[in-house]
């Protein structure tokens, strides 16, 4: 059966909020979701030469738990409050090799980036959420929060595994409150953040780019910036209206673990 139906306004009206949103997974769920007719603001530490004059942007890092009052005063003043929000940041730019090379400001790092970041935003954003009676957060996770890899990912990993933990019991807490929470944990993207990590990892492994590529790719998989993003422009609809507390990996399947 063909599907002709138009999906191209599903989300008029609706102000999104993406962080992270300038380059890499945040850009493309960005402006998919603009796509969709969403009106939508990003956050980064800066604002790059071609980012989507349509988009609002508001500069923050949002790993530094000052920064969250600053960037909700803003948006409230300028929208309200928003329907949707991607926390999409997130990073894996600590050293690998496990355990002995890993200082407490590591694990601190990583913490707030890829964990309380989400947590303080949810805090700040969902009363509103709750108050209308409706609304979308997608966390953006990783498989290698189920898959961890001890010489390259440990950090990371422990930090979105307890992302995964803190999204799905937000979402027992706000289900049946109108607002629907959703993880999603993406194979291995070709982001220019990933093309840095590859880089370094290789040059440790005296191995080719390519080779540590293909290497990642075989154990915890890929999946296309695009693919990504039409996942999450479906999660935020009013299509996924019965769907809360999941984690969606987008792999391609390759993710070799239950």
């Amino acid at each position: 059966m063909v599907n002709n139906q138009d999906y191209s306004t599903e989300l008029q009206g609706k102000i999104a909020l993406v962080t992270g949103g300038t380059k890499g997974i945040g850009k493309a769920i960005a402006e998919s979701l603009a796509q969709a007719g969403a009106r939508v603001i990003i956050t980064a530490r800066n604002k790059p030469a071609d980012a989507n004059p349509d988009h609002y942007f508001v500069a923050a890092d949002l790993s530094a738990p000052g920064n969250i009052a600053n960037v909700v005063a803003e948006i409230s003043h300028q929208f309200g409050g928003v329907d949707i929000l991607v926390n999409n940041m997130g990073a894996n730019t600590l050293p690998g090799g496990g355990f002995s090379t890993l200082t407490d400001e590591h694990w601190d790092e990583a913490l707030q980036v890829n964990l309380l970041s989400s947590v303080r935003l949810d805090k700040a954003l969902l009363p509103k959420m709750l108050e209308q009676k409706s609304g979308v957060i997608i966390h953006i996770s990783s498989t290698s929060s189920m898959f961890p890899l001890w010489e390259a990912t440990m950090p990371y990993s422990a930090a979105k595994a307890a992302l995964n933990a803190y999204s799905k019991t937000l979402a027992t807490e706000v289900a049946g409150q109108g607002v629907r929470v959703i993880t999603v944990s993406p194979g291995l993207n070709k982001t220019e953040a990933m093309s840095v990590f590859l880089e370094d990892l290789a040059q440790k492994a005296s191995i080719t780019v390519e080779d540590m590529t293909q290497n990642l790719m075989q154990r915890v998989g890929g999946i296309p910036l695009g693919r990504m993003a039409e996942l999450v422009r479906f999660l935020v609809s009013p299509r996924a209206s019965y769907i809360t507390g999941a984690n969606y990996v987008i792999d391609g399947g390759n993710l070799p673990v239950v």
